[in-house]
């Protein structure tokens, strides 16, 4: 009888009724924690100079380290740094309640073919307008500026040289076209379509450098933004990828920084840390870009070489002008 009286709905509700409080109160103290972060953050911000910093997100979660979306956030609320980005769009929400915004978005795992299958090709326009306008959607709702663009490979197949290569010519022209098909989108939704310049010379080692990428220099692509002519068409300016294959950074800055919305950063060589041991000065550059009246965000992009946070700490305080 004892055990039947136990076993009654009226019992088992109030003990199910106990553990949904108890599984509720610990998800109202996460939340409050996260809101106490976001809070933090805008009290950060005003520490973090005349730059808006960001962290980029795959450089630490693909790492060795292994950081959750969750951890980046706290990471970049703890140093001041009001973004994280090059999130995929259904990642957005994790960092909603960290008060955070995302600077750069990047493109849903299952459409988004990365820089390999670029506009270049008019065989990927189907796939990349798809992706484009998924992640200018994202954008828009979340209230993040930027959604990335890349020109693809040189190789026509990429993996298949004996099928040859695109002229010069022939990728920005098709660059052009391919991405005027999502520009006027893009313009409607008041976002802005970001094209990356990225260095084709270093082959050293993972995501050093890109050996074959078409669009590996600054006024190739600001060429071909040029030519679409629309608000809405940028440059996402990679201070690593420029350095390695143009140097004389500040001058460029000043050149084009009308095509500028966003700038990435990493060591030189190696795509590390930002420290003493690379050669760009990373202090003169920052204040250059805020001396120019820069208003987007400094992305940190490079991979970590020793504890993650060690070396975004360093990188804050250096573009911190």
């Amino acid at each position: 009888m004892a055990l039947s009286k136990i076993a009654t709905p009226e019992v088992v509700s109030r003990r199910d009724l106990m553990f949904g409080l108890a599984a509720a109160a610990a998800s109202q103290v996460a939340l409050g924690d996260r809101m106490a972060l976001a809070n933090e953050s805008k009290s950060n911000e005003a520490k973090a100079g005349r730059l808006k910093q960001s962290v980029a997100h795959w450089c630490f979660g693909s790492s060795q380290w292994k950081w959750t979306l969750n951890q980046t956030c706290e990471a970049a609320v703890e140093l001041g740094c009001s973004s994280v980005e090059l999130l995929q769009p259904a990642m957005l929400e994790t960092i909603r309640p960290y008060g955070l915004q995302c600077a750069m978005v990047s493109f849903s795992a299952k459409k988004g073919p990365g820089f390999v299958y670029g506009w270049n090709n008019p065989e990927n326009w189907p796939m990349l307008e798809a992706a484009t306008r998924e992640a200018i959607d994202a954008a828009a709702a979340f209230g993040a500026p930027n959604v990335i663009a890349f020109t693809g490979m040189k190789a026509r197949q990429p993996g298949e040289p004996e099928k040859g290569e695109w002229s010069m010519e022939e990728g920005a022209a098709n660059c052009v076209e391919g991405m005027k098909r999502v520009i006027g989108y893009a313009e409607q939704k008041g976002v802005n379509i970001c094209l990356e310049m990225l260095n084709s010379r270093d082959g050293s080692g993972r995501m050093t450098g890109h050996p074959g990428y078409q669009g590996d220099h600054v006024d190739y692509c600001t060429g071909i933004l040029g030519k679409i002519g629309s608000p809405r068409a940028k440059l996402l300016f990679d201070i690593y990828h420029v350095q390695i294959m143009e140097g004389d950074l500040i001058r460029r800055l000043k050149e084009y920084l009308p095509f500028i919305a966003h700038i990435h950063t990493a060591g030189v060589p190696g795509r590390g840390e930002l420290g003493a041991k690379q050669e760009i000065n990373y202090p003169a550059v920052m204040s250059a870009l805020a001396d120019l009246g820069y208003q987007g965000h400094v992305g940190h992009e490079f991979i970590p070489t020793r504890e993650p946070m060690d070396g975004l700490r360093e990188a804050v305080q250096m573009c911190k002008v």
